[in-house]
């Protein structure tokens, strides 16, 4: 197989995690026998400092001649604390969505037995979860209408919503639940939110044509509690931007860190591949970054847009074989590891390289 890969470090440990993630994709080519060519393009802060845009016209054109790109973070400290710049790091990542029609992220929440005590979260709550998160990526609060009166003392954010938005990722979800567990949960807020209203009326009407799955429909608010309280009830999660950002940042305790946590943001063209953590300014350049939620991401490329499944399962085993060795990055130790173990960004993703095999 001839795939080409546009890889996007981005900003903070972006280019850290992303470094092990090409090297990841590299040594699964070597092994298997595929030809992954590789670009580079700038996005985020990096992409403002270069040419005063967060996404500059050449990474767009890098990245629709692309078959999949992998995707470090974006952010900076300067624009967390100026409320009122008018170019950010966060609107090359959003228009790169809506330019490459990617309107489904999918979040799974992996959980490696051997990182149980690393959650927050008691292990016997824990044990045997394994959620998929369909969150929507072109609609909401994030793309519509911001407004900000004259005296700058009251603002708006448009939640909208179109049926044929919420239809196109409820049947990628259905979907999906109907290789997995035959269970799909439907998040909005439908008592309150006209939005949520006509969320939920569409999600209704799919479901008729999956009557195999079960169905329930849980407000934001109970589907954050039951998250933390009962994680093993969901399979498929389904739900808007906003909501998806939220519940998915949470989720991230189950697995023990963000650090853990793969997403690919899929349409119907090229498919876009990042860690769910961020830019992460106070670690970065010091060799602590995890990389494994960017190889995670990788596997997730070499299943979903390339279809190689013994690929990606080559990669998850290693990180598998890596953590039951006992090796850990710091956010993910805990009181019981050997110190000796405790690896950097580097080590740690040369020790998943040596386990591929």
């Amino acid at each position: 197989m001839k795939k080409h890969i546009l890889v996007i470090p981005g900003d903070g440990i972006g280019p850290e995690v992303t470094t092990w993630g090409k090297a990841v994709l590299e040594k699964i080519a070597e092994k298997f026998g595929h030809e992954f060519t590789f670009d580079e393009a700038l996005m985020g802060h990096a992409g403002i400092e270069a040419t005063g845009n967060p996404l500059p016209d050449e990474t767009l054109e890098k990245a629709k001649a692309s078959d999949a790109i992998l995707f470090g973070a974006i952010g900076h400290i300067k624009y967390d604390n100026d409320p009122s710049a008018k170019v950010r790091p966060e609107q090359g990542l959003l228009k790169i969505r809506k330019e490459l029609g990617l309107y489904a992220n999918l979040r799974p929440i992996m959980l490696f037995d051997e990182l149980l005590d690393a959650s927050s979260l008691k292990p016997e709550i824990l044990k045997g979860t394994d959620i998929l998160f369909f969150r929507e990526l072109t609609g909401d609060v994030y793309f519509g209408e911001k407004k900000r009166s004259e005296d700058r003392n009251t603002a708006s954010d448009l939640m909208i919503y179109s049926r044929y938005e919420v239809e196109r990722i409820a049947i990628k979800a259905y979907e999906a639940a109907m290789v997995r567990g035959k269970k799909l949960c439907s998040v909005d807020k439908a008592n309150v939110l006209e939005a949520s209203r006509l969320w939920r009326e569409v999600v209704q009407d799919i479901a008729k044509q999956y009557p195999e799955v079960e169905t329930e429909h849980m407000f934001i608010d109970n589907a954050a509690m039951q998250l933390v309280k009962n994680p093993k009830k969901f399979d498929v999660v389904l739900t808007a931007n906003l909501f998806g950002d939220i519940l998915t940042d949470e989720a991230s305790q189950i697995a023990g860190s963000m650090g853990m946590l793969a997403s690919a943001s899929i349409g119907d063209g090229t498919g876009f591949f990042e860690p769910i953590h961020g830019s992460a300014h106070d670690i970065a350049g010091q060799d602590k970054a995890n990389p494994l939620a960017s190889i995670l991401s990788v596997a997730l490329m070499l299943e979903i847009s390339f279809g190689l499944k013994d690929e990606a399962k080559a990669v998850t085993d290693a990180i598998d074989k890596t953590l039951k060795d006992g090796y850990r990055t710091g956010d993910i130790a805990d009181a019981n590891t050997d110190k000796s173990k405790i690896l950097g960004t580097k080590l740690m993703g040369q020790k998943v390289l040596e386990y591929i095999n």
